[in-house]
């Protein structure tokens, strides 16, 4: 029986490791959940997961941040991207983009949604914790830290920001050993 179950999940995790997809032409459009920043004054504050790439997303999501103030046209979202260390950046990301794209294929689903009201407020302590954030170069996909242990780690900064990742979000237990 074990080695049953031991051939279905190799095949499973071989299945998913050789899916035909590349990372490189996987659709990074908006998934359309997000309110259309042209037409929505009030400021917007929100959480998104996405499944992760390849064989991780069998397991494990990716989190971002997505916020625009009372009036702005655009979004900025907060993340961290490992791949970026590799590169000699920081591996926070703090630019004005898309806010609910997919993630590499992957449609994000929302976590959190404030708006309205002390948004602004929201959003300005988000933002400098996410500035604040103490390991901007330093990328670790297991046990972290990673893009959940920032979302975490913001979270646990700003508790207004009223955030319960899920199991998920492998990771974000890390942001614990944070200081």
């Amino acid at each position: 029986m074990k080695k049953v179950i031991l051939a279905i999940m190799t095949l499973t995790v071989a299945t998913a490791c050789s899916s035909g997809r590349d990372w490189r032409t996987a659709s990074r459009e908006s998934a359309g959940l997000a309110p259309d920043p042209l037409t929505t004054k009030e400021a917007v504050l929100q959480v998104y997961g996405a499944s992760a790439w390849g064989w991780r997303g069998l397991f494990a999501i990716h989190t971002w941040i997505a916020a625009k103030h009372t009036g702005e046209t655009s979004y900025t979202v907060y993340e961290v991207i490992g791949w970026r260390q590799r590169r000699g950046l920081s591996v926070v990301r703090i630019e004005k983009d898309l806010p609910d794209r997919y993630w590499f294929g992957e449609k994000p689903r929302l976590l959190q949604d404030h708006r309205g009201d002390g948004v602004d407020q929201l959003i300005a302590t988000v933002d400098s914790a996410a500035r604040a954030y103490p390991r901007p170069d330093t990328y670790e996909a297991f046990p972290g830290p990673n893009s959940n242990t920032f979302t975490a780690w913001v979270a646990r900064q700003v508790p207004a920001l009223d955030l319960h990742l899920p199991v998920s979000a492998i990771g974000s237990g890390y942001a614990d050993r944070l200081h």
